[in-house]
Parts: structure tokens; sequence; C-alpha cells
């Protein structure tokens, strides 16, 4: 047996997942590639999914709508952000539309109520944006990889530099109340206060929230920063209203990577300048293959690139890079999902992307700074970290020994009343 395949079915049969489906040896297919996508039209997250679909509308009018010889056949799926309608469109894809391959959902809650439903279809699926932890990592799916890193996976190295560099000793979050939310505040406090540093208050809002007055006028007075953890346009408005409170002047804030990302920046004024956060992508990295689709996207969609679109745009890389391993032949799922679980895509905006052994992305990630370049708000990298894995510098078997991140974990131990 090819070792890449063997390596898969090992995985599935951990999992008690049947190897009756691989026996069969397609032959190429000259019929179009049919591709399911998955996003959000509507709601908190809506801005985030149509850049996703922006960004795929770019990726196939690059190509003439042709990957590995084959034409290619799109099928859009609007989620509404709801897990129900989540799953009830990725049924549509692969039961009536018969689909290859799936990319999306788009929140991590979407992938999660998903999951079965994959395994159990045998759907590959490439993951542009919900980083739900266990999918990689507890529970790991062999029908599932991701373009874009675990939710925790940028803010380790955010929480390791509020506190070395940034000199934070003591620090407020408020976050959304979901599972994104929850990892990346997970991931930001475990390392900050590993650092030395100390979560004194946190504060989580709805998803769906209006009004953030009054998470605003909760946080404490005796602190050295608040992080804030936000997806969609939660963060134009939550800093909108920090600065009209008169917050700014009086406490910095840092951020994930989705709170400033620069599909959002073109929305916010001096609300956002100076801001520091983290992320595997910034419009300002420096090599060929980002400046080419940071000017498509700007040039297309007057939007430019941020955290949703650079993870559409690598889904279909990867897509791309996979069937091209496979001559096109994506109806053998046994050999096309192997290639897709050991890709390497050299020509990714962010530059060399590989996967580990669970299928989830290694990266660079940056410290990013808010700054106004030509008028326009943009985030301005200050700090490398090289090849950041989902597991940070712990030990993959004692990380997954520990509980995924959540509302309780890590323990608050220094939460001040």
């Amino acid at each position: 047996m090819h070792l890449k395949r063997k390596t898969l079915a090992i995985l599935i049969a951990s999992l008690g997942i049947g190897l009756g489906s691989f026996q069969t040896t397609f032959a190429a297919s000259t019929d179009p590639i049919r591709v399911g996508f998955l996003t959000i039209k509507s709601g908190a997250l809506a801005a985030g999914g149509i850049q996703m679909e922006e960004a795929i509308k770019l990726f196939l009018k690059e190509r003439n709508n042709t990957i590995a010889g084959r034409k290619v056949e799109l099928f859009t799926g609007d989620t509404g952000g709801q897990p129900a309608i989540t799953k009830a469109k990725m049924q549509e894809m692969v039961e009536k539309h018969k689909v290859h391959v799936v990319i999306g959902p788009l929140a991590a809650f979407e992938a999660i109520a998903v999951d079965d439903y994959i395994k159990r279809s045998e759907v590959p699926t490439i993951s542009p944006s919900a980083g739900a932890e266990d999918l990689t990592q507890r529970k790991p799916n062999p029908w599932f990889v991701r373009a874009v890193g675990s939710s925790a996976q940028a803010n380790h190295p955010l929480g390791e530099y509020a506190a070395k560099e940034l000199k934070y000793k003591r620090i407020a979050i408020i976050g959304d109340d979901f599972a994104f939310g929850h990892e990346n505040v997970g991931g930001f406090q475990r390392t900050f206060e590993e650092n030395g540093g100390k979560v004194v208050q946190k504060l989580w809002a709805p998803l769906n929230t209006a009004d953030y007055g009054a998470y605003i006028s909760q946080i404490k007075p005796n602190i050295d920063a608040v992080y804030v953890a936000f997806a969609g346009s939660n963060g134009v408005k939550f800093l909108r209203q920090y600065k009209e409170y008169g917050m700014k002047e009086k406490l910095p804030v840092i951020a994930n990577m989705t709170a400033v990302d620069e599909g959002i920046l073109g929305s916010m004024g001096d609300e956002a300048l100076d801001i520091i956060s983290s992320g595997w992508y910034a419009e300002t990295i420096k090599n060929p293959n980002n400046e080419k689709f940071a000017q498509g996207m700007i040039k297309d969609f007057k939007q430019a690139p941020g955290y949703y679109s650079v993870g559409a745009y690598g889904a279909a890389l990867m897509l791309e890079k996979a069937l091209k391993e496979v001559k096109g032949n994506i109806e053998n799922k046994a050999d096309f999902m192997s290639a897709l679980r050991n890709v390497t895509v050299n020509d990714d905006p962010r530059g060399k992307i590989t996967l580990d052994a669970l299928g989830n992305p290694i990266m660079n990630v940056y410290i990013r700074k808010v700054v106004r370049i030509d008028g326009r708000l943009t985030n301005n990298i200050i700090k490398t970290y090289p090849n950041v894995t989902q597991f940070w510098n712990y030990k993959t078997a004692e990380f997954i020994s520990k509980p995924v991140y959540s509302r309780d974990y890590p323990v608050s131990n220094n939460i001040e009343k």
C-alpha cells in the first residue's frame, strides 16, 4: 500500500471507520469537479462570510474556473451561522449535489455540528475559517483538514509577547461567548499567565451583542490593558464604543486576529490605531504571492484581504495542490484525501504552508500593529514567530491530555471580584 494511503488508512481505522469505500480504483473523469462551499451571509459573521466567497471567486477567475485540467462547478450554501442550517446545507451538498469536496463551514460551532456527518459521508472537507480545536486534536476527523490555524494558535504567541515584551502584569478580557472566543481567550490566558501575568477579569458577550456599553463600564481601572477576542463585525462595534466611552486614552487594547482584521479595518477609524494583535496573515506580508492576492482582492472587491479571505483562498490552493498530486482524479477519495493531508503549498499569500500529522497548518504567526498607510488602516508586522504549530511549545501528548480551551479552562485563579 502507498505510504500516504497507509497513513490515512491507519488514522481512519483508529477511529472505527470502514475502509470498504477505498477498495475501488477510479479512472480520472472529464466531468466537472463539484465543490461545495459553505459560508455565512447574514448575522454577526456575515462580513467574514462574504469575504470568503469573494476570495473563492478570485481564485476561480484566475484559473478560468479550471483546476488540474478539469472544470469546477461551485455550489454555495448560506448557513446563516446556524448549526441546524449548516447540517442541512452540508447534507444537501453531499446528497443532492454529489460534491466531491467541501470548503467550509465558517464558524467553530458549525464545524462541530457537522463533524459526525463528515465522518459518516466520508466527504473531504477543508476548513477555511472554523478553528474548532478538537477536530485536529483530541478527536481527529480523517476527512477534515484546516487551511487556517486552530483558534488558539495565534494567541499563544500573543500571551507570551504581552507578558515578556509589553511587560503587562494585569489584564482584563472580553470575548465573544462561543467556541471561537473561548479558544482564543484560552490560548492567550495560558501563555500570558505562564509568563508571569495575571488575568484578573473575564467578561463574555453574546455573539449578537448590539451595545457593549454595559461591558465597557465593568472593566476594572487598575489593569495594564484589555485583551479582546471578537469575530465578524463585533470588533468594529466594541472599539467604536470603547473610544466613545473615553477608554482608548486610558487603557490600551490588545486583540485577537479577527477583532482588527483587514477585512473590517476599512469600517474603522482612529479607534483602531496602534492596537496590537496577532495572526498568521497581514496584508503587509512581503512576497510576490501576497502582493498579487492583495491587489486582486482590492481591484475586484474594493477590499483588502484578511483572515476570512486568505483562509478561503488558502483552502482553494490546498485543493488545487492535492488535485494536481492525484492528476485530477478526485473520485479516488482515499488517494485524494491522502494527498490533501500531506499537502505542501509554496505559493500561499502567507508563505509556505504544511500540515501537521492531524491536519492543521504550521505557519508563521505575526505580532501586528494597526497603522495608517496612504490614508488607509492596515496591520504592520512588528515581530514574527516562525513555524508555529497548534501545540505551541508544548509536547503534543501533554497538550492533548488537557481539556479543550473553554469558558472554564484554563482555570482562572487570578480573577478579582
